[in-house]
């Protein structure tokens, strides 16, 4: 297919504003730099857990390097499982996956007691939790009707938004946080992103994402934003290697994991309705089952490969509604990168070495599609007395534990485990005053 035939493609898409579907299949050399694009808006999130961990913990840049490698090559692996499915498991969707920060706190704190082998023996065993979590998931799909999925998909992109304005402004932690020429910087890029996305034609406008980092790219080489020494540091080939640690079990140590499982599960859930939202596509209890499988799986294959828990990433699916692209196959091509990424580590570097304020100005407009997309799911609600209360009460909570963290740092750790993520603690909000506020409603 030529550049003039998806060119037609979007002419005569008439119902649907998606350019591909979720089993449409771009020619390979538009799935490619589609596929990149994915992997841009993911990297920084997939390689900072074991970077944050690894340093909490005092390992050795060798380490830290192996880790991040195998990270790299299991989000390619869990990726390409979800998004293909193999036999039950993966709810063939595009989603990425990859670390999670809800298992920082946990990981650096069992790998501070317990080293990394108890580390990696606790995300092995924990993410048997999940698998049988998993089996659950189809009668409790009944608990998400339209006004609670709508409260799940808005806070996805509500509370990812504070996230990606640290990234306008440098980074948290950043000693020149809020710096003038960040925030530019991101803007200038936020500008090429709409401007080509409107404008453009065919992968102009489906690429925009992709063509708006590369030019931020070039834009921060003058105002000294970017640093290849990573890139030449990097070493051309780190093969995965299974049990490199080795694997110690500790009963406290795997207990430390399990809410965070609970809590991914859940993260889980609303990412793949808000994966299936944005492509248009009814997602089924089947397939949340199997999306909540391949999740598990996936963990139990990192601890395995030195590589920590791993479950579905929300920066990707605010891409879907901007560039018009839900096709699974772009993220099986991810997915293979990625793996390539884990094996030469060069590759991988060149993606990290990425500016933030380049990634916060598609950032914010990503997070901000996702919550557009919870807001259409709410607009076709009846928003009576009733559901204008838990749609109030469940995004007022989920924001509240993301702007005022600290409300939570008198609570047992497993509590602040759970409550931390804004959209779980909005998720549950929301199916608890469904079952209880009366004229409960249910899923069909």
């Amino acid at each position: 297919m030529t550049i003039n035939n998806v060119n037609e493609k979007v002419e005569k898409t008439q119902k649907s504003e998606l350019i591909y579907g979720i089993n449409d299949k771009p020619p390979l050399n538009l799935a490619i730099p589609l596929a990149i694009q994915n992997i841009m808006a993911a990297f920084s999130g997939i390689i900072a857990v074991p970077l944050v961990v690894g340093q909490a913990i005092g390992m050795s840049v060798d380490e830290m390097a192996f880790m991040v490698s195998a990270t790299l090559f299991i989000s390619g692996l869990a990726t390409f499982i979800q998004s293909r499915g193999i036999g039950p498991v993966g709810a063939r969707l595009p989603c990425i996956m990859g670390t999670d920060f809800t298992f920082v706190g946990p990981g650096i704190a069992v790998a501070s007691s317990f080293g990394l082998p108890g580390y990696f023996a606790a995300t092995t065993v924990g993410a048997i939790l999940e698998i049988i979590l998993s089996r659950f998931i189809k009668p409790l799909r009944k608990y998400f009707p339209p006004v609670v999925t709508g409260v799940v998909v808005t806070l996805i992109g509500l509370t990812m938004i504070p996230v990606s304005v640290d990234w306008v402004a440098g980074g948290a932690g950043n000693p020149q946080y809020g710096n003038p020429k960040f925030i530019l910087l991101a803007f200038i890029v936020m500008a090429i992103i709409i401007l080509l996305n409107q404008k453009g034609k065919g992968f102009v406008s489906s690429g925009a994402i992709l063509i708006g980092i590369i030019c931020g790219y070039i834009i921060s080489i003058p105002m000294e934003l970017l640093d290849i020494t990573p890139v030449k540091e990097a070493a051309w080939l780190s093969l995965p290697k299974p049990f490199r640690y080795g694997m110690e079990f500790h009963l406290s140590a795997i207990l430390a994991f399990l809410p965070a499982y609970i809590v991914t599960a859940i993260e889980t859930m609303g990412d793949l309705i808000s994966v299936a939202n944005a492509s248009e596509h009814e997602i089924t209890g089947e397939e949340l089952s199997r999306g909540i499988l391949s999740d598990g799986v996936g963990s139990f294959i990192a601890g395995i490969f030195g590589a920590g828990p791993h479950t579905s990433f929300s920066q990707n699916v605010g891409i879907i509604p901007i560039t018009g692209v839900a096709s699974r196959f772009v993220i099986i091509v991810a997915g293979i990168i990625l793996m390539l990424a884990g094996i030469f580590p060069k590759i991988g570097a060149l993606v990290s070495i990425m500016p933030n304020p380049v990634l916060g100005g598609a950032g914010i407009m990503m997070f901000g599609m996702i919550a557009v997309g919870g807001f259409k799911l709410l607009k076709e609600v009846d928003l009576n007395k009733r559901n204008s209360l838990l749609v109030a009460v469940s995004i007022g909570l989920g924001l509240a534990v993301v702007y005022r963290p600290e409300v939570l740092s008198n609570f047992h750790p497993n509590i602040q485990t759970i409550f931390q993520s804004g959209m779980t603690t909005g998720t549950i909000t929301a199916i608890i005053l469904n079952l209880i506020l009366p004229g409960r409603e249910i899923e069909a």
